[in-house]
């Protein structure tokens, strides 16, 4: 019989020998329960015997053996368990030191206190040694954690009872020092507690910093004392190959070198001299310095990112001091040229290629930003000669700065144009190098095609900055379309991405001197005249349909400028002009008549169509003109019609024109009858309908003669029921006549329905008063009376009345 346990540890002993005994048991009872499921099927196969290896029944099952006693004073809870125990352990003694530390350190003398901080601490440094003799490592590392903290309360209680007067960042300087020693030195003669060598690297990230504050430093002194924390911590980190320590290392160093270069950048910006820029810009260099020691040997990533920050921050060391000589538009030309010069480190083989990365990047970043900045002040400049809108033809000015002065649209100085050229040649000349060495890298595809852009913008806005000539400005714009030109059809000498950022940068800068030609009549007719012809060419010499495409709209385009100058030149007036404009598309025609290639003819069609919506537009406010320019526009859709790939949509369009120059005639000579605005429409359709039926026997009367009766029949009818003149029923009725005799001599179904239907209506709006007054004279029970009899003769003879409505719907039903 077991004896009863004494007190709890016994019984928590014994309950933990039960369930091992029970976990052991579980175990043996499944391993039997698989070797009868084993024998039960052998058995149902056909002849029972025992699985080989098996055991052959009870007796042969392996026995269930007790578990072993577990003397009283072990542990008796896994890891989970020991790891809160010490915890709390840690936590009561941690609670317990500060406790003594705050009310009972006041009633001991300076020798006790001394006796007491020394054999607290000399003990609590030396537990962990012993602890992990015995192999008892997690007891030894809460118990280091302990004394560390001891350390720290002991540092404290000495300035607080001992040195009350010594400057407190002073002292926390000297005791975060002493103590990142301390910790190091204990760390490594333990060596196996892995907290105190990261704790002594913490402690390390103060004493510089506190020190500098203490001793009253200024920003910069500071920032160097961050700055050199940080080196240091870079260094452990490199030096030391325990992970915690490295990791803590690192993350040290980069919050101090932030704070130091964040000191830097402050200080640079608000520098008022060179003098007062030169230390920040030091500052700025060293943590460049450092940033290209910590990541000179580190992986892909972070030598990349190291690479930018530290390009970045050597910019703005250089930068800073320079930029104070030089007026402030110029600063961002500064900064710009401090960047560029971070290009040769591309060469240099010792630095790692991963850092040369970076250091490109920032240089690309600077470039960027630069361009930003000035962005505005360019886009400004290159929209400034839209104010000549205003005043065409004002008179030629003296200089490109008068045009561009009514939307201030000038920089102050030429910094916007020089940074746009820099950028320019920085990327261009990167792009080249990047080609000869015979790579393209996937983020420097666009560099060529910026290099375009930038140095498309940069010419215009240097034009109107260094206010050129009127004269020499417009030669210089058409020069840079030319050449812009040449290269966006060069397909197999640019790449694409360049070529097609040519030509949007050729139509940009067309676009810039026809606005400044608009000043001057003959520069109008030149500067467009020359456009015309060179994007004419260069859709001639063109390989990729886009630039073909675009460049034969803006030929169609230049042409259109050119003719509507030349009606306002003749004074003709807005409604004449529009016929003079109509030459555009009328040449347009002829030579799509001419040359008949898709690729060429539709892009030619779309800016005559916009051509002719132009020439409406200007003979919108005289009626006799717009018919003119309506029934040309016809005039010139019928010519399209010729070609049978066009036929239908420009015949139809053809004959939308002529019946809508028909209308707006007869609008502008003040007719108002209808019949004058639908006949022509009707012969029209009609006779098109007839056409259709002579090539096509089989098509309906509807599709051939139904919109052009309706057109007609239907307008007159709605007019009939307002007039009060007989003439207009007289010829209704007579025309729905003659076009239901049609229909029902040629058999057709549309013709007959539409004029029956007319005739039945005209007929019923003549015999309405009539049958007004009739019904007026007849009693008020014969309406009735007559609907009665009606009813009873349609019933009385239903079945042959029905027999006749079959007889119709089969007679309609076989006409066409």
């Amino acid at each position: 019989m077991t004896p009863l346990p004494s007190s709890p540890a016994e019984e928590l002993a014994l309950l933990e020998r039960e369930l091992i005994w029970l976990d052991t048991r579980r175990v043996q009872l499944l391993r039997r329960r698989s070797w009868l499921k084993a024998a039960l099927r052998a058995q149902s196969a056909g002849g029972w015997q025992p699985p080989q290896g098996a055991p052959g029944g009870w007796a042969h099952a392996p026995a269930a053996h007790p578990a072993p006693a577990v003397p009283s004073g072990s542990a008796t809870g896994g890891p989970g368990a020991q790891h809160v125990l010490l915890i709390l352990g840690g936590l009561l003694l941690a609670v317990a030191a500060i406790a003594f530390t705050l009310f009972s350190w006041g009633e001991l003398g300076i020798a006790g206190r001394s006796v007491v901080l020394a054999g607290v601490t000399a003990g609590a440094l030396g537990a962990p040694v012993l602890l992990l003799r015995r192999g008892l490592g997690a007891t030894a590392e809460s118990v280091g954690a302990v004394a560390l903290l001891l350390t720290v309360l002991d540092a404290y209680a000495l300035h607080a009872a001992v040195l009350p007067e010594a400057d407190g960042a002073g002292y926390a300087a000297f005791a975060s020092g002493v103590l990142a020693a301390g910790w190091a030195a204990y760390g490594v003669g333990v060596g196996r507690l892995r907290l105190p060598l990261p704790a002594a690297v913490v402690a390390g990230q103060f004493p510089l910093v506190l020190g500098a504050w203490a001793a009253g430093g200024s920003a910069l002194v500071i920032g160097w004392a961050l700055l050199v924390t940080a080196a240091g911590s870079v260094v452990v980190a490199a030096r030391v190959p325990v992970l915690a320590v490295r990791a803590t290392a690192w993350s040290g160093a980069g919050v101090t070198w932030a704070g130091g270069l964040l000191i830097g950048l402050g200080e640079s910006v608000s520098a008022s001299g060179p003098l007062d820029a030169a230390a920040p810009g030091v500052l700025l260099l060293g943590a460049a310095a450092v940033a290209l020691r910590a990541v000179w040997r580190a992986p892909q990533e972070m030598a990349v990112t190291g690479g930018v920050v530290a390009g970045l921050a050597a910019v703005a060391g250089v930068g800073g001091v320079l930029r104070t000589e030089v007026p402030w538009s110029w600063a961002v030309v500064v900064y710009l040229v401090c960047g560029a010069a971070l290009a040769p480190v591309a060469r240099i083989a010792v630095v790692p290629r991963p850092v040369r990365g970076g250091v490109l990047g920032a240089a690309a970043g600077v470039t960027g930003v630069a361009v930003l900045a000035v962005l505005p002040s360019a886009a400004a400049t290159l929209l400034g000669p839209a104010a000549v809108l205003t005043g065409l033809w004002a008179g030629a000015p003296d200089g490109t700065r008068e045009l561009a002065a009514g939307a201030g649209a000038w920089p102050d100085a030429l910094s916007v144009p020089v940074v746009l050229l820099v950028a320019a040649v920085l990327l261009g000349a990167v792009y080249a190098s990047l080609v000869q060495e015979g790579r393209e890298p996937a983020g420097w595809t666009g560099a060529g095609a910026g290099a375009v852009g930038l140095v498309s913008a940069a010419v215009p806005v240097l034009l109107v900055s260094a206010d050129v000539a009127y004269a020499a400005a417009l030669v210089v714009d058409l020069l840079l379309v030319a050449g812009l030109l040449a290269a966006a059809v060069a397909v197999r000498r640019v790449p694409a991405a360049a070529g097609g950022t040519a030509l949007w940068c050729a139509v940009a800068v067309a676009a810039h001197a026809g606005l400044l030609a608009l000043a001057v009549e003959p520069a109008t007719y030149a500067v467009f005249g020359l456009l015309l012809v060179l994007f004419a060419a260069s859709a001639a010499r063109s390989e990729e349909a886009v630039a073909r495409s675009l460049t034969l709209v803006l030929s169609v385009v230049c042409a259109l400028v050119v003719a509507s100058a030349a009606g306002a030149s003749l004074e003709l007036g807005a409604p004449r002009t529009a016929v003079l404009v109509l030459v555009v598309p009328a040449a347009v025609v002829v030579l799509g008549l001419w040359v008949r290639t898709p690729a060429v003819v539709v892009p030619l069609e779309a800016g005559a169509g916009f051509a002719a919506l132009v020439a409406l537009g200007l003979a919108v406010t005289d009626g006799a003109y717009l018919s003119l320019v309506l029934a040309l526009c016809g005039v010139l859709a019928a010519a399209t019609a010729v070609r049978p790939e066009r036929r239908p949509g420009a015949g139809y369009l053809a004959a939308g024109l002529f019946a809508t120059a028909t209308w707006v005639r007869l609008v502008s000579a003040g007719v108002t009858h209808p019949e004058a605005y639908t006949l022509p429409v009707s012969v029209i359709a009609c006779a098109v309908g007839l056409l259709r039926r002579r090539t096509d026997p089989e098509a309906s009367s509807w599709t051939a003669y139904g919109p052009g009766l309706g057109v007609t029949l239907g307008p007159s009818l709605l007019a009939l029921w307002s007039d009060p003149h007989w003439q207009r029923p007289l010829l209704l009725g007579a025309a729905a006549l003659a076009v239901t005799v049609t229909g029902a001599v040629r058999r057709l179904q549309a013709p007959l329905l539409l004029g029956g239907g007319t005739l039945a209506l005209v007929a019923l709006h003549e015999l309405a008063p009539h049958v007004a007054q009739v019904f007026d004279a007849l009693p008020r029970w014969s309406v009735p009376a007559l609907a009665g009899l009606l009813l009873l003769a349609l019933g009385a003879t239903y079945e042959q009345r029905l027999r006749d409505a079959r007889r119709l719907r089969e007679h309609l039903g076989r006409m066409r």
